[in-house]
């Protein structure tokens, strides 16, 4: 098993590492075990810098060399992510984050997160 990094977990990796919990910081030192960002955290990203809702420095192009950086992989979104998320409850309304969740559950990784909302799914989470 694996990690799944939310994307507010990678952008604190980059700018404010001092956000990040104990347990996360841990998890992310431990080397027995890859980490992993989806290319929704990237979607995401930038359509959040397109429509002016968040300002990141360097935008999506930074955020790829950040994750090259530090060798986490790359997931992309497959057929069986999307078909996951129509068993979800109406938990949390942020579709990247549903499909984050989705992610992690079809592929068995533990997911990285502060947002308490993911956290009421039957996902495996560190924060």
């Amino acid at each position: 098993m694996g990690y799944l990094l939310d994307t507010h977990t990678v952008l604190w990796i980059l700018d404010e590492e001092e956000k990040l919990s104990s347990a996360a910081e841990q998890a992310l030192r431990d080397t027995s075990k890859e980490a992993y960002v989806s290319i929704a955290s990237a979607w995401e990203l930038a359509i959040k810098i397109g429509t002016g809702k968040l300002a990141f420095n360097g935008g999506v192009e930074r955020f790829f060399h950040m994750i090259d950086e530090n060798d986490f992989g790359v997931l992309p979104i497959k057929r069986e992510h999307l078909q996951a998320l129509g068993s979800f409850p109406p938990l949390h309304k942020d579709p990247f984050d549903r499909l984050l969740i989705s992610t992690a559950l079809v592929d068995n990784l533990t997911l990285i997160t502060a947002d308490e909302n993911v956290q009421k799914y039957d996902v495996p989470w560190i924060w």
